[in-house]
C-alpha cells in the first residue's frame, strides 16, 4: 500500500475514534426511555442532585461484577448505590470535588503524579490553586509507579511550614473560605493520580505502592482522587488469542485493587469520609459526548458531592444521558460493546503501533518507557489504556523540538514531554530537563486513528528523527516553533 504523506495525522489526541463510540446502544437506551410514559417525563426534568437513582444502582452492581476479583474487594463488601454520585464526566467531577472539599487558603498543596495529565492542571488552577500544584515523580521500577519517599518528605515539610505560619499569625489552622454547614469536610491535601495505565506514562502502580499511598493520605489528611478511566480497557501483550476477547471472559480481568477499595479494606478506615475517591467516566468506553461519569467513595463524601452548588440549582449533571446509560448497563449492551468492539480494536491497534515502534523507532535508540501489568494467575502480561510512552536517545533534542519539526514538516502531531510537567512547579520543569528527564519523552495514542494511519504516523516520526539526526551531524540548528496543546 502506498503511503499518503500529506494527510495530517494526530497521535496526540486521546479520544476514541468516532466509529468506536456506542451510538447504537445509546440510541436503544434513548428509545426505551423516551417512548416510556413512565420514564420520559422524569428524564426530561431536573434529576436528583446525587444522580439518577436507577443508574446509581445498576452502576454499583456493574462495578461489583468487574472488580470482584481484585484483592481489596475480597475483604470490603459490595459497592452500594450510597457510595455512588453521578457526574458529567471525570473532568467536571474533578472540578466539583475541589469546589466542595478543598479550600485554596487552607488546603496546602495539590500533588500530582509526574508526568501528569496536563489538562487536569487548569481545572485545579481555576479552583484557586495556581502556584500550589506540585509534582510527585513516578520514579523508576523500584518505586512501583510513584516515588512515595519523595511524597512523604514533601508532605512533612509542607505541613510543618503550614503549622508554623498558622501559629505565627495567631489564627486557627482551619478552613478560611469553605466554612459552615455547607462544607463539613475540607482536606489539607489533594493527591491526583491515574493509577492504572496512566496518562501519559502508561504505568500501573503496584499493589504495594497503592497501599502505602493510602497510608500516607491518612497520615496527612489528604484526599486521593484517582482517575480510574482506563480500567476496563486491557488485553494481553501477546498477539495470539481470540480476537473477540472471549478467552478473557465477558469483561477483561480487573487491574490491581482500586485505591478506594484498599482504603475501605485497611484497618482504621474513616467510614464517614475516607481518604480516597474513584473518579470514573464512560467517555472512554461509550463516547466522550455522553458526558456521564461517577464518583465511588465513602457515602458521606458522595452525598456532599451531590450538594455542590451547580447540582443544587440544576439537578444532577447529565441527567438525561444517565437514563440512557442505565439502560445500556442493564441490557448488557455496554458489556458487549467493550468485549466485541473496543478491546479487539484497541488490541489490534496496540500491536500495530508496537510493531511499528520496534521496526522504525527502536533503531534510532528510542525506548519504550511505559510498563505493562502482570495478570493475576495467568502467565501473560496485560497492556491497556490509550497510550504508549517513549524516550528519545541522548543525541536527540528535547521531544518538544522533535514534535515541532514533525508537525511543521510532516503534518504529524505528537504529545511531547514538556506538556506533562506540573503547571507552576519550577522543580517539575527542572526535573523534566535533567538528563533522562521527561523533556526527552513523548506520548503516542492508538485510540484515535485507524491501523494504516498509525503505521504512517510512526513512519513519519522515524523520518523526522532521521532528518534531525542528519542536520545535527552537519552542525545545523534545529528550529523549534510553539505548538498548541490540542
Amino acid at each position: 500500500m502506498s503511503r499518503n504523506t500529506t494527510k495530517p495525522i494526530n497521535l496526540q489526541t486521546g479520544w476514541p475514534s468516532a466509529r468506536l463510540c456506542a451510538s447504537t446502544a445509546i440510541l436503544n437506551g434513548a428509545q426505551k426511555v423516551l417512548t416510556s410514559e413512565l420514564e420520559a417525563g422524569p428524564a426530561m426534568l431536573y434529576g436528583p442532585r446525587i444522580g439518577h437513582t436507577p443508574l446509581r444502582e445498576s452502576l454499583a452492581e456493574w462495578l461489583n461484577k468487574f472488580y470482584a476479583q481484585s484483592t481489596a474487594m475480597g475483604g470490603v463488601g459490595a459497592i452500594t448505590k450510597d457510595r455512588i454520585a453521578i457526574s458529567n464526566g471525570a473532568s467536571g467531577n474533578l472540578s466539583n470535588i475541589l469546589q466542595k472539599f478543598a479550600d485554596p487558603l487552607y488546603t496546602r498543596t495539590i500533588f500530582l503524579a509526574e508526568p501528569t495529565y496536563f489538562l487536569a492542571c487548569p481545572i485545579m488552577e481555576d479552583n484557586g490553586f495556581r502556584g500550589k500544584l506540585r509534582g510527585i515523580p513516578e520514579g523508576g521500577p523500584e518505586h512501583g509507579g510513584l516515588d512515595l519517599t519523595f511524597l512523604r518528605e514533601r508532605l512533612a515539610t509542607t505541613e510543618a511550614e503550614a503549622v508554623r505560619v498558622a501559629a505565627g499569625s495567631g489564627r486557627a489552622d482551619a478552613p478560611v473560605l469553605k466554612t459552615g454547614p455547607s462544607y463539613p469536610k475540607v482536606f489539607k491535601y489533594i493527591i491526583y493520580v491515574v493509577p492504572t495505565f496512566a496518562n501519559p506514562s502508561g504505568k500501573t502502580m503496584t499493589e504495594r505502592t497503592r497501599q502505602e499511598l493510602v497510608s500516607i493520605a491518612r497520615d496527612f489528611d489528604a484526599l486521593i482522587i484517582s482517575d480510574d478511566v482506563y480500567d476496563y480497557l486491557s488485553w494481553p501483550t501477546t498477539p495470539d488469542g481470540d480476537e473477540d476477547g472471549t478467552t478473557m471472559g465477558l469483561l477483561p480481568p480487573p487491574p490491581p485493587s482500586r485505591l478506594v477499595d484498599i482504603d475501605r479494606g485497611m484497618d482504621g478506615y474513616d467510614e464517614e469520609w475516607g481518604n480516597t475517591l474513584s473518579n470514573g467516566s464512560f467517555s472512554k468506553i461509550i463516547g466522550p459526548g455522553v458526558r456521564v461519569g461517577w464518583a465511588d467513595c465513602a457515602p458521606r463524601l458522595a452525598f456532599e458531592l451531590g450538594e455542590v452548588g451547580s447540582s443544587s440549582s440544576g439537578g444532577g449533571p447529565a441527567h438525561l444521558s444517565s437514563t440512557f446509560v442505565d439502560k445500556m448497563i442493564r441490557s448488557g449492551e455496554l458489556d458487549m460493546h467493550i468485549q466485541t468492539v473496543l478491546i479487539p480494536t484497541y488490541k489490534r491497534r496496540y500491536h500495530v503501533m508496537m510493531d511499528c515502534i520496534t521496526q522504525f523507532l527502536v533503531p534510532f535508540g528510542v525506548k519504550v518507557e511505559s510498563s505493562s501489568l502482570p495478570e493475576k494467575g495467568i502467565n501473560t502480561v496485560l497492556a491497556g489504556g490509550f497510550f504508549v510512552y517513549l524516550k528519545l536517545p541522548d543525541d536527540m533534542p528535547h521531544a518538544r523540538t522533535v514534535a515541532s519539526v514533525a508537525l511543521r514538516e510532516r503534518g504529524l502531531r505528537i504529545a511531547f514531554g514538556h506538556l506533562f510537567v506540573v503547571a507552576g512547579d519550577v522543580e517539575s520543569i527542572a526535573r523534566a530537563e535533567k538528563p533522562g528527564g521527561i523533556a526527552r519523552c513523548f506520548r503516542l495514542c492508538w485510540a484515535w486513528h485507524e491501523e494504516d494511519e498509525l503505521r504512517e504516523g510512526v513512519q513519519r516520526l522515524a523520518d523526522t528523527l532521521a532528518s534531525i539526526r542528519e542536520r545535527l551531524s552537519r552542525g545545523e540548528t534545529i528550529q523549534e516553533e510553539a505548538i498548541g496543546v490540542r
